[in-house]
């Protein structure tokens, strides 16, 4: 075929000029074809020799052409040639060979003929939400929002533009309506599939079953949406086998397991959600789909598998809704070698709207991390080999069943067992390192007991785990080509590939001096019985460079929105965080949209000017003596939050006999299971809930239950915490301030997700108090004030400041 049937004459010439620089050797390059199909415009990406050339092709899209030469001038496609074609073309990308002249052409895969864009109309999606608009006839008393009509304005650029669109919108926007409107017309115009993350699984219960029905019947589309869910979530059926028939050799009847092979009988998802009862976490531990035991297309169960139907569902759907943390097990997968074009855990997207982004890089810290201790270690080896009741159990046996050699199990569990004893060494001697906090950072030049007790130890447990690798490796090399293909087999190199995973994460420690964008670190955890172990872990210094890499580059669209990420209204801390501050690839337009909560009428900010600093020893009983002050007053109905456990404790044991005299019910974070632990709060109108962590943000109480919020001290975080502290260091380094720049504006955001717990609705009324003297004696407290909604305050001593309190909280309302 000649040439110039596919490619334009200055494609042509600059392939040519291509060809000729790098002296008739192999060059591979990247086409865009215009309307006709035509290549007109052509990026050299890689020159090879006579014969080949690295396959080099970033930024690929559906529709582009990947063109190379052959300089002998035969067009024949070679071997190397096919496998690269078919796995382009089933991205839609098309395959050219040419020749050095580039006369001839011959097309291996076609492109797919791309669809035009069909652009959002900003006006029909606003007019849903204004006076007369479809929303307000479905939704009793429902008024107009300025903001919401302009976030979704916002929204709908960024999805016209293939841009970056971040958005602070207060309570009460209804910022789940502001981006799912576009998101759900873009995805039923483009047959495009959007990615909608957040942090909570409450938030996506009700993207669900309330806001994404709301927005389909609004549009009159029929697009599909689905929620999914980590593995983690759902049975599975080869691994309640497996349990069941452990079960059954020692005569034993666990009653949840029971329960469980019961309800799989009838179950048509699989997932834990739909269990008519909590199961023992042990027990679910055993039988749920985990990535470790997955066999793939090897399991006797394939066809029944949950997590697949669940993977079927989701490629069928075009809004996925998902959990910050599986959208970053998606992200890493497409990193290490999946794609942006395949499946990975999740089937391919090109637009993202992060809900409760505030969280993105604390969310990308804990995923980007590695991790080991000697009970991870234990787990992938309990795998191999086990003993329970003098009878032995685990994988071993299959290898020694396939290699026909029974001395094999004895050897395993040799090579297992130094590995136990070498974990169980480092463990106990990096347990007396760690100090009353619980955590260590390993920073050069180590310390002699740094060395001597954690360094040095762990390269012998990495020599222990690399002989029991290696020698897996030796065995699995002389089996049969039936039995490599087993599904025992696949299982086995998964747990050979999770230690040799340990070994290299003891290599990056013992090489800590040489790595100066992570973070090392260990922290003391424990178990149910009290008993203590060491986590050792590698942390992202920055998390910056992977979003650019993982999100914000390879996606055409990305929507940040949350109720905080503004400090005194400016994005400057968040944006630099993420990666976006001066970010010149996309247009990033950052905007507020302020809530229509009326919070100078609603919301009194109270603040005792008597108050002794934090760090004082009077601090705690003054705290508790107002505590308890204020909830009499406001009768309950309070939510006291908390920066530490040790204080939730201290005060709750002095608050406690008082509120309880009064019959109010005091409960506390840690007594009962969070939801149920909110139901109570919800459902006893007058009780009192202490709480610290993850109760700062992400519950919804609206109503008469909470009338007051008590914030005791400012949400700094620990200055000994590892990550905070290397992030700070870095700052210093660069002769910043660490502290205005990072631990400022952390505390500051947290805050406003504290104060953001009191008003939920228009009706909402009530009292934030901070008990912190600091937010009005310290210059930088006017940066936690200035970031709140305007509210009346009172700043006064104790006794004038209850009497604000008591004649707010019982005014009469006006009409």
């Amino acid at each position: 075929m000649d040439s110039i049937d596919r490619l334009g004459l200055e494609a042509v010439l600059a392939f040519r000029a291509a060809v000729q620089e790098a002296e008739e050797q192999e060059v591979c390059a990247v086409g865009k074809l215009d309307g006709e199909a035509i290549v007109t415009e052509i990026a050299v990406t890689a020159r090879g020799n006579e014969s080949a050339v690295p396959a080099l092709m970033p930024h690929l899209e559906r529709g582009d052409v990947v063109i190379h030469n052959h300089p002998s001038g035969r067009l024949r496609p070679s071997e190397a040639d096919l496998r690269v074609a078919s796995h382009l073309g089933n991205l839609g990308i098309g395959f050219y060979i040419v020749d050095n002249a580039v006369d001839r052409i011959y097309v291996v895969a076609e492109p797919v003929a791309t669809r035009e864009v069909v652009s959002l109309d900003v006006e029909e999606l606003t007019a849903h939400l204004l006076p007369g608009g479809s929303l307000s006839r479905v939704m009793d008393g429902y008024e107009t929002r300025d903001a919401q009509v302009e976030m979704i304005e916002s929204v709908a650029q960024a999805f016209n533009g293939d841009g970056i669109c971040v958005a602070e919108a207060g309570t009460g926007v209804g910022k789940s309506l502001a981006y799912l409107l576009p998101a759900l017309r873009w995805a039923e115009l483009n047959e495009e599939r959007v990615v909608v993350s957040t942090a909570t699984i409450n938030l996506q219960q009700q993207l669900v079953e309330k806001d994404i029905p709301l927005v389909t019947r609004l549009l009159g589309t029929k697009v599909k949406s689905a929620l999914v869910k980590g593995r983690g979530n759902y049975l599975c059926l080869r691994n309640l086998d497996a349990a069941l028939s452990e079960d059954s050799l020692f005569e034993e009847r666990e009653e949840d397991l029971v329960a469980i092979a019961e309800w799989a009988k009838s179950t048509k998802v699989g997932s834990r959600s739909d269990l008519a009862f909590p199961p023992n976490e042990r027990t679910w531990s055993r039988v749920s789909s985990d990535a470790d035991s997955c066999v793939g297309l090897r399991c006797h169960f394939r066809e029944r598998c949950f997590v697949l139907q669940a993977r079927r569902e989701a490629a069928a759907a075009q809004i996925l809704v998902v959990n910050h943390h599986l959208l970053f097990s998606d992200l890493a997968m497409r990193l290490s070698g999946a794609g942006f074009e395949n499946t990975a855990v999740l089937p391919p997207f090109q637009r993202i709207v992060f809900d409760e982004a505030h969280n993105i890089e604390a969310s990308a810290t804990s995923y980007f991390s590695e991790s080991l201790s000697r009970v991870s270690v234990s787990r992938q080896l309990a795998r191999l080999h086990r003993r329970r009741r003098g009878r032995v159990l685990g994988l071993a046996l299959s290898l020694a069943r396939m290699a026909r050699d029974e001395k094999i199990v004895d050897e395993i569990a040799s090579l297992s067992r130094e590995i136990e004893e070498r974990a169980s060494t480092l463990d106990a001697l990096t347990l007396s390192l760690l100090a009353e906090e619980g955590t260590l950072r390993y920073v050069a030049p180590l310390t002699e007991a740094a060395r001597s007790q954690t360094l040095e130890p762990m390269g012998e447990l990495q020599l222990a785990i690399a002989a029991l690798a290696n020698r897996i490796s030796e065995l699995m090399a002389d089996l049969d080509e039936s039995a490599q293909e087993s599904s025992e087999a696949y299982e086995i190199r998964i747990v050979q590939q999770r230690l040799l995973g340990y070994a290299s994460l003891c290599e990056s420690f013992r090489r800590l001096s040489e790595v100066a964008d992570r973070i090392f670190w260990v922290e003391r955890k424990r178990f149910s019985s009290g008993d203590a172990f060491v986590e050792f872990v590698v942390t992202p210094l920055e998390v910056a460079p992977l979003m650019k890499e993982a999100v914000f580059e390879p996606y055409r669209t990305v929507v940040c929105t949350s109720a905080t990420l503004t400090v005194r209204d400016e994005f400057d801390f968040w944006l630099s965080r993420v990666g976006l501050k001066d970010y010149a690839r996309k247009t990033v337009s950052a905007l507020c949209f302020p809530s229509p909560f009326r919070y100078r009428e609603r919301v009194l900010l109270a603040i005792p000017s008597d108050s002794p600093e934090p760090t004082s020893a009077e601090y705690q009983t003054f705290a508790a003596r107002i505590i308890t002050d204020i909830l009499e007053v406001s009768e309950g109905s309070g939510l006291v939050l908390f920066t530490s456990y040790r204080m939730l404790q201290e005060t709750f044991e002095a608050v406690q006999p008082s509120l309880a005299g009064r019959g109010i019910a005091v409960l506390k974070q840690g007594d009962d299971d969070r939801g149920r632990l909110l139901n109570r709060f919800r459902e006893d109108i007058s009780s009192v809930l202490f709480a610290t962590d993850s109760f700062w943000e992400g519950i919804d109480v609206p109503g008469e239950t909470l009338r007051v919020v008590i914030i005791c001290r400012l949400p700094f975080r620990v200055p000994t915490d590892p990550i905070m502290r290397a992030r700070m260091e870095a700052i210093d380094r660069q002769e910043r301030s660490s502290f205005m720049e990072y631990a400022l504006p952390m505390a500051v955001m947290r805050f406003k997700q504290g104060f953001g717990r009191l008003m939920r609705r228009h009706s909402d009324r009530g009292v934030v108090a901070i008990l912190d003297p600091r937010v009005v004696r310290k210059s930088y407290g006017s940066a936690f004030l200035e970031s709140l909604p305007e509210t009346q305050r009172s700043i006064k001593s104790s006794q004038l400041l209850l009497q604000d309190v008591e004649s707010f909280l019982y005014a009469r309302e006006p009409r």
